[in-house]
Parts: C-alpha cells; structure tokens; sequence
C-alpha cells in the first residue's frame, strides 16, 4: 500500500515568504519583503530558488513497499526532454500505445512499480473517449439491478468494483472530482418501492465507502430542489450519489503524476510498427515499436520488455500490426452529449431519465456551470474525428423535453456545443466471437505477447491498469520493485488542495472569486503557479487574470501553462486543457485568435503556422464540436403566413433604403446611427456575419427571411442583428422540430 508522509498543518515559512515576495514585489514595497525575511521567514536564497522552480507545491514523496523513497520531480520535464529521453533509453520495461484514461493509468502503475516506463499517444492525450464521456464518476446503478433480478455474481462483482475505484478517484484528486446528487423522478406509485429497493442496495453493496446515503423526496420537495421537472402525474423522487469529474484534466493529471514519477510520455507520436526478436525458443516475440512524431516526422525505435496496448477504439489497428489475420474485437458505439446553459437544470443537482423512448438512458447534469445531457447509443464507424449528427441531437433534446415542464421551451438554438465520443465496446477473444459483448473490459495476450486491455469504463481504470501490469510483470519476466502502488496515490495537484484554497487565491494575487475558483478546483495546488504567471488587468479589481472570453473563467495564463502541461496545438488547448471548446463553440471561435497569438509567443509560431493551427482549431470546431450541425440546423425553409412575411418585408426594406435588395454594413451602420447608437466596425461586421449565410459581404432578402424563422422557431436563442434593429418576435410557442443554432 502507499504511503504519504505526513504534512504539517501549518503553512511552511518558505512558502510564507515567497507570498510576500509576491505581493510586495507586485506593490514595490520590497523593503516589506526584507523585513519579513530577517524576521526568519526564509532566506531571500531560497525563495529565489523557489520561485525559478516555480513550485510552490508538489506531491508529497510515496513511501515504497521496500522503504525507499520515490519522490517525484520538482520539475515536470518538457516535452523535448521527453522526447530526447525515449530516443536514448536502451531499453524500457513497458511501453504503452495509447494516452486515454487507461494508458496513463498503466504509465502511472507501471513507474510507481519502479519499472522504466514510455508512452506515447498519437494525438493528445484524452484527445478521444476520454475526454467525451458523460463526466460521471459510477458504480453502475443499472448493472446492479441485473445483478440482482438475474441473479448474475459478474454483473455485482463489476458494480462492487466500480464502487471502490469510485471512492478511490474521489479521494486522489479532490480538486477534479466530487459527489454529485442524481434525482430519479417517479410518476408511477408502484414504482416508489421497486426504485426505494435498488437505490438502498446500490448504498449497501458501496458499504463504508458510500458517497451519501440515498433518500426519498416528496413531490414538493422534488419540485423544489430541481423546478424545471415536469409536475403532471409526479408523485416523487429518489435521490442516490455518484460523482462526478473534469474528464480530461482527469486524464491530464494522471499523465503528469507518471511523468514526475519518471515515465518517458509524448503526445503526438504514433507507433507505426511492432519490433519482433526471436526468443530463446526461436519464437517472434514484442520488444518495442517504431514511433514517429507527428509534428516533425522524425523517426525512430523504442526498445522495450513488454508493449501494452491501451488505444480504446483504435485497439484492433495495433492488434493488426501484430497478427494481420488476428480477429476484430472492438464494436464501436457512437454516444453525443449536448451542453445546454445552466438555467436548464439546478447548480448541484443531476436527473436520470431510466427509460427513454427507446429504451436508452438519459443523464441530466450541471457540469462547469452549464448543463450536459445525453447520451445517445449508435453503431458506428471508428475515425479520429467522430462528428454528430443532427437526429442525435434532437433525440436529446426530445427526451429532454419530455421531463421538463411545459413552461420551459427547449430550444434548438440553446445547444452551446455538442460532441461524439466512439465507446470501444469489446468481443472477448479468449472466448471467440460467439461470445456476447464485454460488460466490463477484456484483458489479452497474443502469442508475440502483446498485451491489449480494452473495454471499460473511465470509473475503473485504475484496476483495468492494475491488471496488464501484472500481466506484464507475469508474461514478460519484469521486475518491480514492489506491488501495486496506486490505489490512494494522490494526483498532481491533490496534496495542497482545500476546498478554501481559492480564498488565498484572491487574497494574496486579486483575481477575482470566480475565476480563482475555477483555478484551484481544476489545477489544485498548482493553481498558485498559475496565479504567479497571470497578466495585469490594468483595472483596480481584479488585479490580475485577464479573461480569454468575458463570459468564462478562463485567463490568458491558462494557455502558458498549457504548454508547460504538454500543449503543441490550439486544439490541444481550447479542447483539453481548457474544456471551452466542450462548452460554447462560438465562445471558442470567439476566443481563438487570442489563445494563439499567446502560443505563437510562447513556440515562436511564424505568421502561416498561426495561420494553419486557426483553420485546423476552426475545422475541430466545426465538425467535432457541433458549429456545422448547429448552423446548418439553422438554415430552415422559412414558415410564415402571408401577413408576416409583407411585415418582415418593410423591416427589411426599412434597412435596404437604396432598393438594392440586399444589406451592407453601410446600411445597418446608418440605421444604428439614426437610433442614436454607436457600435465599432468589428462589431458590424461580425453582426451581419452571423446572417450572411453565404458569406459575399451581403444579406439578402431570403437570408433575412431565414434569421427571422429561426428565431420565431426557437433555432437561434440570440441575435445581435435582430437586436440591434430592434425586431419583435412572438416567443410564446416554439418548437424544436425545425431548428438550428448554438450561436
């Protein structure tokens, strides 16, 4: 088991010191500081030394099953030396191929073991299923109710499981995750004691390591915790607790904890083919891959004992590298979610709708300040940019609405951003292709002894990492130096964290509640590091942090630190280390050429690399993210009567005063001026953008037509043209059946 070594209570002068160094510095007060300084808070040496580590906290050191101390790098080496480091390793004990949740959960088991350890990941790290999950934290309520009905010991042993590596996540890394609350509304008496039965079991199989006991709510008291439920036939609510986390900064921390613990890791490297020696036995045997980097294309050879293949969806493309006529084991499933704003449901309260439809499961849930609902449950095919569609979303947005109340209009227009992830539901092929689909995850070993583990789910990953450890160790004559050592292995940035830590945040840099919130409950304890490299607002309050889109957390420092954390591209940062692309896309397209510029000064892009990494940032939004789904959701033929297309005709008339038959910005500038109002050219421009729907610089008749049926319809929430001109519209009916929008 893992030891941490104890932490003192109080705050270490050294750290005392460098916050007054901090603050004095920023008020050139310095003689302050001094004073501070020969009062014995520290020596001005070692604050220096400090502050050119820029680590103010780390992970403490883990207590080794031997006795011996592994105590992780001050410094989270570059991506640079990493690479450098996986070129001039002789040999490694592992190699991982893959970068999801559970390839670096395998990295980090591996080097806490005490075995060399390389990984690399084709894209970015999380940059597929990880990273597009429903951000739940669960045991698997469903799968327990067929555990008890049919009676089925693998089904609770999984649940059981899930339950442990669910209070193990919740314990690691505080500051990414939480126990969320999920309602289950009931509309049927007879099904009160049937849900009571299986909520209270879920409670008793979890045992001590419960989050909150479940308990039942009356129909007023359901109505008043989430009153966006649906009051008809209502006769109450159970309430049960998962958790819930920040899926992949999740998956981000795991990395780094392994790479301070000394793994070699590298995003953007792809292993193109499997090395093979003859073993003494004159058997081709696995000792390691040829990789590539992706953003140079240089070249070159990983020797290692044993290769583990973690690739989630892209398992079987490995699998063939190693047995061309080997069988397919991994049946792709399509599941989207959709963002909604956070009016759609309460501030720390989820809904589960147990019966779609169809027959699917549909979650409801706040998550960072907005609104996350899905998912869907579709064959399809395996890609690297997974797109959705139109029909998922109104799926969605149907059942949705099925439980919603009738005073709630869901609205097309209100889908802030949407996204696919590919499940990597897998065959066993240690039974045949008979077999029915994994429920839980399949561990393999070929006869070259490549180990493939796949299947799963983000909750278990720790254990799914746990075991091709120890299959490796098994099969390929490893030897660790101890046991397993991640179960209660704090994360990076878990150490320092408190649920008040964001106070000091405030206090000691002045940024502002919110933004220093956002800060240390997704760095933790290194949020102050992020802090230290803030930029001057120039206002009076905040004083630091300037925001990258007004309407989010998120500051310009964030993508400095970014890069540190292994960001190469503007996707790398607006999809993973910020999470803004997952929540507004037009925000993201908004925010865009600022995250850029910042990196550009940073990586010392030339003018065409900032000009390549906006259009491949612009086509992730447009095809992963949900913007061409939504816009062209939005261009619905139009349906007016005859009276109001002759009323939006004079409207359109009153703007083109030249009967030119089309509107410029010359036009919506002079009618703005009549108004007596004064907007920027920037502004203009963008404002006659967003209706331009072929783009030429014009609007003409039709496209106006469009803009004013997809808002009567619902397909757009906003407009800042149809403000601006001061259009009424009549919002008392509005149907999600024709639609578009998310802008």
């Amino acid at each position: 088991m893992v030891t941490l070594l104890p932490k003192a209570n109080a705050t270490p002068p050294w750290i005392e010191t460098h916050r007054a160094w901090e603050i004095a510095s920023r008020k050139n007060e310095m003689s302050k500081f001094y004073k501070i300084v020969l009062g014995g808070c520290g020596s001005i040496f070692a604050v220096y030394g400090l502050y050119k580590s820029e680590n103010l906290f780390h992970q403490p050191p883990v207590v080794m099953a031997d006795g011996n101390v592994n105590r992780p790098k001050l410094r989270l080496p570059s991506r640079d030396e990493q690479l450098n480091s996986l070129k001039t390793t002789p040999e490694f004990d592992v190699l991982v191929i893959g970068g999801g949740a559970t390839g670096a959960g395998v990295a980090l088991d591996s080097i806490s073991r005490g075995l060399k350890t390389a990984l690399v990941e084709l894209d970015d790290f999380s940059s597929g299923t990880s990273s597009r999950s429903t951000k739940l934290i669960h045991g698997g309520v469903r799968y327990l109710q067929k555990a008890i009905l049919q009676l089925d010991f693998e089904q609770y042993r999984m649940v059981k499981e899930a339950l442990h590596e669910r209070a193990n996540l919740l314990s690691i890394a505080p500051h990414l995750s939480y126990p969320l609350p999920i309602m289950l509304p009931i509309y049927r008496w007879w099904q009160v004691p049937y849900y009571w039965v299986g909520i209270k079991a879920y409670d008793f199989v979890a045992g001590r390591q419960q989050v909150k006991s479940s308990y039942f709510l009356s129909r007023s008291k359901a109505l008043e915790l989430f009153p966006m439920l649906k009051k008809d036939k209502l006769c109450g609510a159970l309430v049960y607790y998962d958790g819930q986390h920040n899926d992949a900064r999740m998956n981000l921390s795991i990395i780094i904890t392994a790479a301070k613990l000394g793994a070699n890791v590298a995003n953007h490297v792809a292993a193109t083919e499997l090395l093979k020696k003859d073993d003494e036995n004159g058997i081709k045997k696995i000792c390691g891959a040829k990789v590539k980097d992706l953003l140079t294309g240089k070249e070159w050879e990983i020797q290692a004992k044993s290769v583990i293949n973690a690739a989630g969806p892209f398992t079987d493309s490995i699998r063939k590298m190693d047995d061309e006529k080997c069988s397919m084991i991994c049946q792709p499933s399509a599941g989207v979610h959709i963002i909604l704003p956070a009016y759609y449901s309460p501030d720390n309260m989820g809904l589960l709708d147990p019966a779609t439809s169809d027959g699917r499961v549909i979650f409801f849930l706040p998550w960072q300040k907005m609104t996350i609902a899905g998912t869907t449950d579709r064959p399809c095919e395996i890609t690297h940019h997974p797109s959705p569609t139109e029909d998922e979303i109104q799926f969605i947005l149907n059942e949705v609405k099925n439980y919603l109340t009738p005073e709630i209009t869901v609205r097309r227009g209100d889908v802030m951003s949407v996204w696919s992830g590919i499940r990597p539901l897998v065959l066993n092929p240690n039974k045949g292709s008979t077999e029915a689909l994994a429920r839980n995850h399949v561990l393999h070993v070929s006869d070259s002894n490549l180990i493939t583990i796949a299947g799963g789910k983000w909750t278990t990953y720790r254990v799914m990492a746990k075991e091709a450890v120890d299959v490796a160790v098994q099969k390929c004559n490893l030897t660790p130096k101890n046991d397993c050592q991640t179960d209660g292995l704090l994360l990076e940035g878990a150490s320092g964290w408190t649920p008040n830590m964001y106070i000091r945040l405030v206090q000691d840099y002045g940024l502002e509640s919110e933004v220093a919130k956002h800060l240390a409950n997704t760095y933790g304890d290194r949020a102050f590091t992020v802090a230290k490299h803030a930029s001057l607002t120039g206002k009076r309050w905040p004083i630091i942090g300037r925001r990258l889109h007004e309407e989010y957390p998120y500051i310009e420092a964030e993508v400095r630190y970014a890069i540190y954390e292994y960001a190469c591209t503007a996707v790398d940062v607006i999809a993973r280390r910020l999470r803004l692309s997952f929540l507004n896309v037009q925000a993201t397209e908004e925010a865009l050429p600022n995250i850029i510029s910042i990196m550009a000064d940073e990586l010392n892009w030339s003018k065409n690399k900032q000009k390549e990494e906006y259009e491949k940032a612009m086509e992730f939004l447009r095809t992963e993210m949900g913007q061409d789904v939504n816009r062209k959701a939005r261009v619905t033929p139009v349906n007016f009567t005859k009276d109001e297309i002759t009323s939006y005709t004079r409207k359109f008339q009153t703007l083109d005063k030249d009967r030119k038959g089309y509107i410029t910005i010359n036009d919506l500038r002079q009618s703005l001026k009549v108004q007596g109002e004064k907007v920027d050219d920037e502004t203009l421009h963008d404002m006659l953008n967003e209706v331009d729907l072929n783009k030429n610089g014009q609007v003409e008749l039709g496209e106006y037509l469009l803009l004013m049926s997809a808002i009567k319809t619902g397909a757009i929430a906003q407009s800042r043209l149809a403000a601006a001109v001061d259009i009424q519209y009549d919002r008392s009916v509005l149907s999600v059946d024709r639609s578009g929008g998310g802008v």
